[in-house]
């Protein structure tokens, strides 16, 4: 049984903290302008050809003037903040902190430290146009299935979802055909399995976040329309309230 003072003592004042993270954020991300976010394992050494992706990519988007939106942490995330710095980009770190530390990486130029990791995915998926995902573990998987949450469900628009590494998302992808598209009673629509794009060509992945940026340009310069009044303040779609069925 939860100890009623201990509620009453805590629980409201843990309502103002996650109240101050979302506010601190939105001030804070609002001034970023264009970006995308970039996930990718926090172990990935500076050797690893990963690395150097991540990290080319970046240098690529920040040439095109799009800013870079990563975790903060070291790795992927490192090597992504990395080239957007080296290109005089914007290079942002959302670092999280775990009971263990959490060494934030030196490329950052706008850093965020949050407790909540909601309010952090809400800050990825705001403020971003496009999401990659390179090879990375528990971390990884979370952003990509809760972007692909967001779009299947109709809660967000549609955003470029690009996976860096065939060699490693395809055995992923392989299983989501085979158990969830095509088992014996399919879980996902066909439709759903081209809601992202998996590629190990950055050009490919520029031209895809550069089509899907100017199209959310044209987007925002049209006449204010039904579409734009259902977007919310938090980055996603206004839904409607369920209903009791038999």
């Amino acid at each position: 049984m939860i100890d009623r003072m201990k509620f009453l003592d805590e629980d409201p004042w843990r309502v103002l903290r996650i109240m101050s993270e979302f506010v601190d954020g939105f001030e804070i991300m609002s001034q970023v302008g264009t970006a995308v976010s970039i996930f990718g394992s926090a172990r990935t050494p500076r050797s690893h050809p990963d690395y150097a992706k991540a990290r080319k990519l970046a240098q690529m988007l920040a040439q095109n003037g799009l800013g870079v939106i990563t975790g903060g942490g070291p790795g992927i995330m490192e090597a992504a903040n990395r080239g957007a710095s080296e290109m005089g980009g914007v290079s942002v770190g959302l670092n999280i902190m775990l009971p263990t530390e959490q060494k934030a990486n030196p490329y950052t130029r706008v850093h965020l430290d949050f407790r909540y990791f909601f309010a952090r995915l809400t800050m990825f998926v705001k403020y971003a146009c496009s999401f990659v995902c390179f090879p990375g573990g528990y971390g990884t998987l979370h952003e990509f299935y809760n972007s692909m949450s967001l779009i299947q469900t109709g809660k967000a628009k549609q955003f470029p979802v690009i996976l860096i590494g065939r060699s490693f998302w395809n055995g992923l992808v392989g299983w989501m055909r085979r158990s969830m598209l095509r088992g014996r009673h399919p879980m996902v629509s066909p439709e759903d399995m081209a809601l992202f794009t998996i590629t190990d060509d950055l050009q490919e992945a520029m031209e895809i976040i550069k089509k899907a940026r100017q199209a959310e340009e044209a987007h925002q310069a049209a006449p204010l329309t039904e579409g734009h009044r259902l977007q919310t303040g938090e980055g996603t779609l206004l839904g409607k309230p369920s209903r009791v069925y038999k």
